[in-house]
């Protein structure tokens, strides 16, 4: 049986990609995957083209729009600002929980807190950086982490930077208040000492106004310079390179470790590895952990 021939007057960009509610064309998926790599540096293949349909439908219904098309051109001008935003919290994919891959907080206890308590470094200076913390559950794990080794890390010298790109996830995460569901993980005493519950209602929780102050929230794109200039004893980054292409993902280990400390730790994600040149300059310290293999490199 033969197949029909396409118009030679429609060009292959204009071919819808999928169709429905709203008709998405390649150009349309072109668009969309480029902003969001220029802006997050998603790397997007037309394989994710039903999950940018289904997320991205939800956002020209509420704004009463017929096509992908006039999205696109909204998000690409100025007075799109705000929606482009909207657009990156909507491709962005934040799974996250309470002690999520739990081997990295034994490690941050045994191999990074207890010799520094064994230093004398009670009185000392201990920073943290969750660089990609979504709501707010891994950098939460975090100081729990450091409360049930350190009773006294609250009123100690110790801070947590806890940075993502996308300023909705932000708000959830500084807020500090979850469902009973999302509580998994956290085990009786933990709940106990560092939850309350709140406002009176049923099935959730905020965490207690100590381990809120020991973090501090700060918009960050990963794919930009980073402005801190302090160092840290351990950097999480877990499960987000994995979204970028191998040069993006080779630029980002990069940058991280001229922010560790000489004896600093990173833990990356269960499916990603350092490479490139930055994988000179590391050595495994556990399941997806790495420590510096000597001096902090500039």
């Amino acid at each position: 049986m033969s197949l029909p021939l396409k118009s030679s007057t429609r060009s292959a960009s204009a071919e819808t990609l999928l169709p429905g509610e709203f008709s998405l064309s390649r150009d349309d998926f072109r668009r969309i995957s480029q902003m969001i790599y220029a802006d997050a540096g998603i790397n997007l293949t037309e394989g994710k083209a039903a999950l940018v349909y289904a997320r991205l439908a939800k956002r020209l219904r509420a704004l009463r729009m017929q096509a992908f098309r006039d999205y696109c051109d909204l998000v690409a001008s100025p007075e799109g600002a705000d929606e482009r935003q909207e657009m990156l919290t909507a491709l962005t994919t934040n799974v996250t929980k309470f002690f999520r891959e739990p081997h990295h907080f034994e490690h941050l206890k045994s191999r990074i807190l207890t010799p520094l308590l064994q230093r004398g470094g009670r009185s000392g200076r201990l920073r943290l950086w969750s660089a990609a913390c979504s709501t707010g559950q891994e950098p939460y794990s975090i100081a729990l982490t450091l409360l049930t080794g350190w009773p006294e890390a609250a009123a100690a010298d110790v801070r947590i930077l806890a940075s993502d790109i996308d300023r909705t996830v932000l708000a959830t995460a500084e807020a500090g208040i979850y469902s009973e569901d999302q509580l998994d993980g956290v085990n009786v005493d933990m709940r106990r000492k560092f939850f309350e519950p709140y406002a009176g209602e049923r099935a959730r929780w905020r965490i207690n106004d100590a381990v809120r102050r020991m973090v501090t929230f700060r918009q960050l794109n990963l794919l930009e310079p980073f402005p801190m200039q302090g160092h840290f004893q351990a950097i999480f980054c877990r499960n987000v390179v994995i979204y970028f292409d191998e040069p993006t993902q080779q630029e980002v280990w990069r940058k991280f470790l001229p922010r560790l400390t000489p004896e600093g730790a990173l833990y990356i994600g269960h499916s990603e590895r350092v490479t490139g040149p930055a994988a000179e300059h590391v050595r495994s310290d556990g399941v997806s952990t790495y420590r510096l293999t000597g001096d902090r490199i500039r």
